[in-house]
């Protein structure tokens, strides 16, 4: 039977606005809606709170980001958060930098299995990543001898709650992350390759892009990125909870990504969007919170976003 595909002109353009922008018009119907059915919901204090506690998906979602756009996924974002918060507290007797590099190469080590098994082995990457999703928490419990480690020393908890003419440093560390990363995919060759190899890696492979290194690279950053929100997470609790921390974060940032414009199919990155997509769950769960209805139905509306997101990336084109 023959492929029919059957274009919808005049739901076409609304479409693609929405594609566009749904993301952002989002937000601004539910902060109307928090503006007048919410009390105290524009308080200064609750937005600063609004803004530190969405620091961890935001830049967790900013790797998740870069791999999606080259067609892949990762799901070991939580346990690369565990293994830093594990190794933190083992290392701050040697010092502030010290301890914060070792946090990172120790979440490298999972970065770097994820890149080897899916750019050299040829593993699917929600295979080697959801290998790397269990093993790398089991790793993070082992390191931490399965207990709860107390953080006290200032300069990592002022990571976590500490303020620069009354900004979190938290938030100041995921601005600089978000201005990073957007120069790297919209400013540099780099960029410009790995959107490259999640359009059409084969493609890419025979115009002599490195793939291979590329692939590597982008779940090496994907793991740095979640260790500095682990290491934020962990500043916050003033411990290390490895057991917890950065669980089910994976579907925050998914959501995050793909809500904010960035296909699952690979061959676009949208940084801007993808910081819309993390505030709007932030906003959500906060108002959700505010009127007092239980964190399961936050997770459910998650999922539920997920698969109207993903459809109306789809929905332009249908086939019959």
């Amino acid at each position: 039977m023959s492929s029919v595909t059957i274009r919808l002109p005049r739901q076409g353009a609304g479409l693609a606005l929405l594609q566009k922008y749904g993301v952002y018009l989002a937000i601004v119907l539910i902060l109307v809606a928090n503006l007048l059915v919410t009390p105290n919901f524009f308080t200064v204090d609750n937005l600063r709170t609004q803004l530190v506690q969405v620091v961890p998906v935001l830049i967790v979602a900013l790797g998740m980001a870069l791999v999606i756009g080259t067609e892949g996924i990762d799901l070991s974002v939580g346990a690369s958060m565990a293994m830093a918060a594990a190794v933190l507290p083992l290392y701050i007797g040697y010092g502030f930098v010290p301890a914060l590099i070792i946090a990172l190469v120790a979440a490298l080590v999972i970065g770097l299995t994820n890149g080897v098994l899916v750019a050299f082995v040829g593993v699917q990457p929600i295979v080697a990543t959801l290998s790397l999703m269990v093993a790398g928490r089991g790793l993070a419990l082992l390191v931490a001898g399965e207990q709860l480690r107390p953080v006290i020393d200032p300069s990592v908890l002022a990571l976590g709650r500490g303020t620069v003419f009354g900004v979190p440093w938290a938030v100041l560390i995921a601005a600089a992350l978000v201005a990073i990363i957007a120069v790297l995919v919209n400013r540099t060759t780099f960029g410009k390759q790995l959107v490259a190899v999640g359009g059409n890696r084969r493609a890419a492979e025979l115009a002599g892009l490195p793939v291979k290194r590329i692939l590597l690279v982008i779940y090496l950053v994907c793991a740095v990125l979640a260790a500095v929100a682990g290491i934020i997470g962990t500043a916050r609790l003033a411990a290390s909870v490895p057991s917890t921390i950065g669980n089910l974060i994976e579907l925050s940032a998914i959501t995050a990504v793909v809500v904010g414009g960035t296909p699952l199919s690979g061959g676009q990155v949208k940084i801007a969007g993808t910081v819309a997509g993390a505030l709007l769950l932030q906003i959500i769960t906060a108002t959700l919170v505010k009127h007092n209805v239980p964190d399961a139905y936050s997770q459910i509306i998650q999922a539920a976003i997920i698969v109207v997101a993903v459809y109306i990336q789809r929905g332009k084109v249908f086939t019959k």
